[in-house]
């Protein structure tokens, strides 16, 4: 068993924030619920579901994009950052939610993505209007090479983010210069080296902020700086032309400035919770700076390591790598050491607008052992330390589409590029094209963003039974929603996936100083299946146990912990009296316990 030095916990208002106690729960606009029958989730929809997220728990939302955009990569190309898209509503819409929120004591973070524009926002269409335009240093712009035999290549061999197959960079015929565009060729980079770009995200962080917002979620915000010299990568992948390039693209020379400068110009002035989307982040000493208590930049990050976990070593994502408990584990326990022993903060969270659903991934989703999965990975991200976040319908367990579902039901733009890829790569290989549904099904950022399942009627209840949803409800809504979690009578046998998420957020609320403030240690490090911890700070101690696997489990490994009463558990909580009596744990399929030592 690993053993360290306890950690004093203190509670002094220099450790006691409230963005560290809260609750954030994210929404994907477009798919949470649509009130005027458009088949597009809107403002006024959130509004509407206020009263429901209060009820579970929630103090912050989080918004994903909103703002006027062509939506080529779903709202993250940004054409206007100080007005609404209309699929969404208005202006005066957002104002009414933050006035409604506000009476509920809840607050709003708003999605940042100041990396890269659409290519039709106004100071984009400024740049490539000329190569003597006042705005043509706003982007980044570079002459092309030429080959052997004369043909015209981009200025390097970075590959392109979200089609690893393609050029970053995306000629314009007009000025006859490349642009570079890591994401799509409609998304092009903000050049952060021009002051006066800067100076402009600082007015936009300062209009939402005046406008009520609190704070913000930056999106790939450490790619904001880019060494300027503009290297090839190295050869990674030799099968692409072109390279993966975050050596030279993400956490560069400039960027810990770049984040000081926000914080002092904007974020210091006003009571603010902000989090950065940070890919490409591998070591602890860059963490550190980033989100320490004494960093000035941001107060967390969201590290990718625990949804990473089924990539292929070389962080592939479209890949099904094996793991299992101590894979979890060794993860979690290095990010919890990590803050603990350094002082700083984590995020915790299993799933985002970018990812599989949870139960998925990490346990079973069939219908005998998804409700079991689901509230094993609510007791875990309860009882750990840092900020929480929760993202829709996490909290009713919902799941992965399922494998039947074609090609032309997968809506983002990095499915249809990977799909695109195969076709072209396998033209007249069935077994490869079956390959890319697999594991489009397992890992597709499409499976977090099919529509909210609500109730059992036509479109489950997302928008009006005549509607065409923007992308297709899953097909178990009749089974899985919230309102059959609501009307369920919670009787002591077995409670809804949602009524344990809310019971986990009020203890984890109500005893706040140990679960979110207090110290970690694993327990039994080394068991394949078993992953268990202790929360304690000098008063008391707490134990969790979660058996990550579908096999009942013989369990021996409290050691020397004694538990007085197990608070809580995922199966029937009438039978945790009988497991205070026995220091071997018979654990069933995803079983997770809570409970609290002598």
């Amino acid at each position: 068993m690993s053993t360290h030095k306890l950690r004093p916990v203190s509670s002094g208002a220099e450790k006691h924030r409230w963005w560290k106690e809260c609750v954030v729960y994210q929404i994907y606009p477009a798919s949470f619920l649509d009130t005027n029958g458009d088949g597009w989730g809107d403002i006024p929809g959130i509004t509407k579901k206020l009263d429901y997220l209060r009820d579970l728990g929630v103090d912050v939302i989080w918004l994903s994009p909103i703002y006027k955009s062509p939506k080529i990569d779903m709202g993250y190309d940004i054409s206007d950052y100080e007005d609404i898209d209309p699929m969404y509503g208005t202006l005066a819409d957002v104002d009414h939610l933050i006035q409604e929120m506000k009476s509920r004591r809840m607050k709003l973070m708003m999605d940042l993505v100041v990396n890269h524009t659409s290519d039709q926002h106004t100071w984009f269409l400024e740049s490539r209007s000329s190569i003597t335009s006042s705005k043509r240093d706003w982007y980044i712009w570079k002459k092309p090479k030429f080959n052997a035999d004369g043909n015209r290549q981009p200025p390097n061999n970075w590959a392109q983010i979200l089609g690893e197959a393609n050029s970053a960079w995306t000629w314009d015929e007009a000025t006859q210069e490349y642009y570079l565009s890591l994401f799509t060729p409609e998304q092009p980079d903000l050049n952060w080296e021009n002051p006066a770009v800067r100076l402009a995200v600082h007015d936009i962080l300062r209009f939402w902020l005046d406008r009520g917002a609190s704070g913000f979620r930056m999106d790939v915000i450490n790619l904001i700086s880019k060494v300027q010299s503009f290297p090839d990568a190295n050869i990674t992948v030799p099968s692409h032309k072109y390279q993966p390039a975050d050596k030279y693209f993400a956490n560069g020379p400039r960027m810990h400035e770049y984040l000081r400068e926000l914080r002092k110009e904007v974020l210091n002035k006003y009571d603010t919770i902000t989090v950065g989307e940070m890919p490409f982040v591998r070591d602890e000493d860059e963490i550190i700076r980033i989100v320490g208590t004494q960093s000035e930049s941001l107060h967390m990050i969201f590290a990718f390591d625990l949804v990473d976990i089924d990539n292929e070593p070389g962080n592939f994502k479209y890949s099904l790598y094996p793991f299992n408990a101590r894979d979890i584990k060794k993860i979690v326990n290095r990010l919890q050491r990590l803050m603990i022993e350094r002082d700083g903060w984590n995020s915790i969270f299993c799933e985002n607008h970018d990812q599989p659903r949870s139960v998925t991934r990490y346990c079973d989703d069939s219908d005998e052992w998804r409700a079991m999965g689901a509230k094993l990975l609510s007791m875990m991200q309860t009882t750990l330390s840092g900020t929480l976040y929760v993202y829709q319908g996490e909290e009713l367990g919902m799941r992965n589409v399922p494998l039947s579902w074609g090609p032309e039901e997968y809506k983002d733009i990095e499915s249809v590029n990977l799909f695109k890829k195969y076709k072209e790569m396998y033209p007249n290989d069935t077994s490869k094209m079956a390959e890319a549904r697999k594991v489009l099904q397992r890992k597709a950022r499409d499976n977090a963003r099919t529509p909210v399942q609500w109730d059992s009627s036509p479109h489950a209840g997302f928008t009006s039974p005549s509607a065409i949803p923007w992308m297709r409800v899953n097909d178990d809504y009749k089974a899985i929603n919230a309102a059959a979690q609501l009307e369920l009578s919670n009787s002591p046998k077995e409670i809804s996936i949602h009524a344990f998420w809310k019971k986990a957020l009020a203890n984890r609320k109500e005893h706040k100083t140990v679960l979110i403030y207090g110290d970690f240690q694993l327990v039994d490090d080394m068991h394949e299946q078993i992953f268990a911890y202790k929360r304690f700070d000098t008063k008391e101690t707490w134990v969790v146990v979660l058996n990550f696997s579908g096999e009942t489990v013989e369990w021996q490994g409290l050691g020397e912990l004694k538990v007085n009463k197990w608070v809580m558990g995922n199966y029937d909580e009438g039978s945790l009296e009988k497991k205070v009596k026995s220091r071997a744990l018979e654990l069933r399929p995803w079983e997770g316990l809570l409970g609290i030592c002598e």
